[in-house]
């Protein structure tokens, strides 16, 4: 694996052991209210990134041109946003950075459908 595929599975990694970490401090501290954020940094982060990852691995004509960068681009911005956004939000802070990472997260995944729907015709 290497290239974009690559990329996409060391993000993906990171989160796996971020989201392990955090559910053993939650699970230690007995508090559990930020589990919404740490769900998300599961699943997008872990699950997401990982499916992307295979994805440009198996399909390699699928990560050429500028659509598969700016798909990680959106996809590791809303990640790096969306997490600490909603466990702002949960703690009574302001709550844009969880929208603004929820909008990069929504349109990372739009560009991944066009790539998809792209890589499909040129099969």
């Amino acid at each position: 694996m290497k290239g974009l595929s690559s990329a996409f599975f060391l993000i993906a990694v990171i989160s796996a052991i971020g989201g392990m970490v955090w559910g053993i401090q939650m699970s230690a501290s007995g508090d559990h209210s930020l589990s919404p954020a740490h769900g998300h940094l599961n699943l997008i982060g872990w699950v997401s990134m990982a499916i992307f990852g295979f994805y440009y691995h198996l399909v390699p004509s699928a990560a050429k041109g500028l659509l598969p960068k700016l798909h990680f681009g959106l996809s590791a911005a809303g990640l790096g946003v969306i997490v600490p956004g909603i466990a702002m939000a949960i703690s009574d802070q302001d709550d844009v950075l969880a929208k603004l990472g929820s909008v990069l997260t929504l349109a990372g995944m739009l560009v991944f459908l066009v790539v998809v729907l792209r890589s499909r015709q040129t099969a």
